[in-house]
């Protein structure tokens, strides 16, 4: 048996909640429609958080919502603090914070602080009042050299980083055109922003995830980069546009707004950084409460390279004390199921990995869906692909991951659109009937089933949610480790194993067969005794 020495996690209060939390994330746009226009809304989250609750979750964590002329869904904010038509009204918002309390949830809401959308009222009167006026000073402008950008930086979605207005200077967008970077060297920044932040915990919101918490500040002077796809470099290599030092003032001054407010509101980082003791660094003690772990989510199917991330995680987090957080799925990346291979291989991995995050220490993120073993959907028609960054690389999609939720395996709408329409935003594959909520409900092997008993189990076993973990010696192919009397192991090889540990089967991804763990699968056990 091999023990590391992890730091032990301060002891958790009462109000700790986030330690230790599943946290859901609902994108908006594609969870659940309540005014029958095929987009999903507030109304329509609303309607489905007793869903939530039963599904056994802490928290729920809602895309954008604001105001915005919808360039990149959400993520381009014309106003801070109010609801975009689309999705409801503040009264909504408002309405749904209460209604999740009552039954538990806590809401944690998005806030996009490295850019605006063009259309936001800051940006137009930059744009109306053209060079030299203060209202430029709250973004990036600059003079280029000749007919070519103030230097070589790229966007995230392809192409340059600067866009040129008829006046001749250029501004900077590390993403889409219409999501120029703000300038947060200006003061006034920083007060809008505090604002919006108060604004919204005065309503009642548990906290924020922070959108591309390692940007907004720039390092001094703008420098070249020297060298193209730069988006390959992000989360590996210094960039002069990510992960400045200066952004962890921003952070410390969030903490402190986040402190002010009674019930233990948090921020989340979604935060790239080129090596773990970075990443660490918006997790220490006056800064975010966590940071979206992405080394979890792009590991392979392979054992040696989850021991390795889950091993670097767990020490990196401990060094400051901050909990470690598990996703495997999100709105911006290619759903597990596919990526460990699809069909019924990629399902099986699918649910065999649910269960080892879930056994492991820390906070757990789960995509809307993912509990339901829903898969990418591939076949979209072109014309009704909407994403900003695949109309720039057709091979970095969003929209397969975004397709709405099966509610029920009625047509038109699968249950999505309440009441009915057809089509939804984006349509829902016929095929995905059985997939659908309802469906699952009825099947007591089903994935949903398995989400769900994961989750009351995960509550129940104080040493799971609580004990240290400790590794076991376990055959090639696959992993084990045990927290207080509670064994996960894992086969990630494509054939039956014999398990390095006996005892009371407690919740399997599929069922062992005597001593012998099945392929592709996660077994958790209750141990009479040591297990070695």
């Amino acid at each position: 048996m091999t023990e590391l020495a992890y730091a032990e996690r301060p002891a958790a209060s009462a109000t700790d909640w986030w330690r230790e939390a599943v946290i859901y994330q609902v994108y908006v746009r594609s969870f659940a429609d309540g005014n029958g226009d095929g987009v999903g809304d507030l109304l329509g989250v609303r309607s489905r958080l007793r869903y939530l609750a039963e599904l056994g979750v802490d928290a729920v964590w809602l895309t954008p919502f604001y105001t915005s002329p919808m360039a990149d869904f959400g993520y381009d904010v014309a106003d801070y603090r109010q609801v975009d038509p689309i999705f409801g009204t503040l009264a909504d918002a408002k309405a749904l914070i209460d209604d999740a309390h009552r039954l538990g949830l806590r809401i944690i809401i998005d806030v996009v602080p490295n850019h605006t959308s063009d259309r936001h009222e800051w940006f137009a009167q930059a744009v109306r009042e053209g060079p030299g006026s203060p209202a430029r000073d709250r973004y990036v402008f600059r003079a280029g050299s000749g007919d070519l950008p103030p230097n070589d930086w790229e966007s995230v979605f392809g192409g340059p980083a600067w866009t040129r207005l008829p006046d001749g200077q250029w501004y900077l967008h590390l993403f889409a055109p219409e999501q120029p970077d703000l300038n947060w060297e200006h003061p006034e920044v920083h007060e809008e922003f505090a604002g919006v932040l108060r604004f919204w915990l005065d309503l009642g919101v548990d906290g924020f995830r922070i959108d591309v918490a390692h940007g907004m500040v720039k390092a001094e002077g703008l420098p070249d980069i020297g060298r193209t796809g730069q988006v390959e470099m992000i989360g590996t290599a210094v960039l002069p546009f990510f992960d400045q030092d200066g952004v962890h003032d921003i952070h410390r001054a969030w903490r402190q707004i986040l402190d002010s407010y009674d019930g233990d509101r948090i921020g989340v980082a979604e935060a790239w950084a080129p090596t773990p003791d970075r990443l660490a660094l918006y997790v220490r003690q006056d800064e975010l409460h966590q940071a979206f772990n992405f080394h979890f989510l792009t590991t392979p199917w392979e054992a040696a390279g989850f021991r390795a991330v889950i091993d670097s995680s767990l020490a990196t987090t401990a060094l400051v004390g901050a909990p470690t957080t598990w996703v495997l799925s999100n709105h911006d990346v290619k759903r597990h199921v596919t990526r460990y291979g699809g069909g019924e291989q990629g399902l099986r991995r699918a649910r065999a990995a649910a269960l080892l995050m879930l056994a492991l220490p820390g906070s757990v993120y789960v995509y809307q869906g993912e509990e339901l073993g829903l898969p990418e959907v591939l076949d979209l028609p072109d014309e009704l692909c909407q994403d900003p960054q695949r109309l720039r690389d057709p091979d970095s999609g969003r929209d397969g991951c975004r397709v709405p939720m099966p509610w029920a395996d009625l047509q038109p709408s699968h249950g999505f659109s309440f009441p009915a329409a057809d089509p939804s935003w984006l349509p829902i594959p016929a095929a995905w009937g059985p997939l659908s909520v309802d469906s699952q409900l009825r099947d007591a092997g089903s994935t949903l089933r398995l989400y769900q008993a994961a989750l009351r189990l995960r509550h129940e076993l104080d040493d799971l949610g609580d004990g240290p973990l400790t590794w076991l010696d376990s055959p090639e192919g696959t992993l084990a480790f045990v927290r207080g009397d509670v064994a996960c192991v894992v086969n990630l090889t494509g054939r039956p194993v014999e398990s390095p540990v006996r005892g009371e089967v407690l919740l399997a991804s599929a069922a062992p067969e005597g001593g012998r763990l099945a392929a592709d699968s996660t077994v958790w056990w209750r141990l009479a005794g040591p297990p070695y």
